[in-house]
């Protein structure tokens, strides 16, 4: 046996319970790992709490988590790593716990930490996609909402990089860091789709909403079209004809539906090209302090179990 987090019903972080659980055997093309470092999602709480029942109904008990970094321990037949192999990559079957399975799973350069190895999966291949959604190219203007968050900050990073012109939307205490990454930012809040005009007075081209803080009107009637918004976090995005944008964040286990952008932004990691702050760690036990401080807001930056 070993140990993991699991919820046997929806509801609060106290639902969240330390088990002892029997190691999951990989399938075919699956590694199973011994565990280094677990990521906490957004989608792992909204799953926790019941808001994602329609999509990603829960076989009780559940073992939460998308993303995972550790030691292959375990291969399935055609699989993609070795035993002894240091790696990182998408769960099957949750993240919180002492062994998890991975697919697709991608090799852990030595410079980069297991923190942020298993924090960049889900919020790096999000940011990615996205990105590819809205076909961004040089020469653009993208705005950004939510640009201190972790999906944002590496949306942000790449679109920089590609020769975007990026405005982003962040507090008061996120300006200096926003603008060190090469964009521009504007306070969120009312008010901010004058600051944005004036921020970028040629217009925005695409926008890119990491926020869910109700701006998408407004962000349709800043890029002139619908079909230049998407959203990752505003479920009213039908009503304004917005794209809601939804890969292996958007149901449990389907990490195969992910695109295949998380090789290279390793890479860009582990060369320091890109940067994905990790706020704070917590044993595997605690993993319900962790989502309760996810809840009030009180991270700046990811959160990461140790199990």
């Amino acid at each position: 046996m070993s140990k993991a987090i699991t919820f046997s019903e929806y509801g609060a972080a106290e639902v969240l319970r330390p088990s002892e659980v029997t190691p999951p055997e990989p399938a075919p093309g699956q590694v199973r790992i011994r565990a280094r470092a677990a990521s906490v999602t957004p989608f792992d709480l909204k799953h926790r709490t019941g808001l994602m029942a329609q999509a990603a109904p829960a076989r009780f008990p559940v073992i939460p988590g998308l993303d995972a970094a550790g030691v292959v321990d375990a291969v399935g037949e055609g699989a993609d790593a070795a035993v002894g192999d240091e790696v990182l990559g998408f769960t099957v079957g949750g993240g919180y716990a002492e062994y998890a399975l991975l697919v697709r799973s991608v090799g852990r350069p030595r410079s980069l930490s297991w923190e942020v190895a298993a924090s960049l999966v889900t919020v790096g291949e999000t940011a990615s996609r996205v990105l590819r959604q809205l076909d961004a190219r040089a020469g653009q203007t993208l705005l950004v909402h939510g640009a201190a968050g972790s999906v944002g900050t590496i949306a942000v990073q790449l679109a920089v990089a590609r020769g975007i012109t990026v405005v982003g939307t962040v507090g008061e205490h996120d300006v200096e860091r926003l603008t060190a990454q090469g964009a521009t930012a504007v306070r969120y809040g009312d008010g901010w789709a004058e600051r944005v005009k004036a921020a970028a007075p040629r217009g925005v081209d695409l926008v890119f909403d990491a926020s869910g803080a109700g701006v998408l009107a407004d962000s349709v009637a800043l890029a002139g079209d619908s079909a230049r918004v998407i959203t990752i976090a505003d479920m009213s995005a039908a009503e304004h004809g917005v794209r809601f944008s939804a890969g292996s964040a958007g149901s449990a286990g389907s990490a195969d539906q992910a695109d295949d952008s998380l090789p290279q932004l390793v890479q860009l990691a582990a060369a320091g090209e890109l940067d994905l702050p990790v706020w704070r760690t917590y044993p595997l036990d605690q993993a319900a302090t962790a989502h309760r401080d996810i809840e009030a807001r009180r991270n700046k930056g990811k959160v990461v179990l140790l199990p």
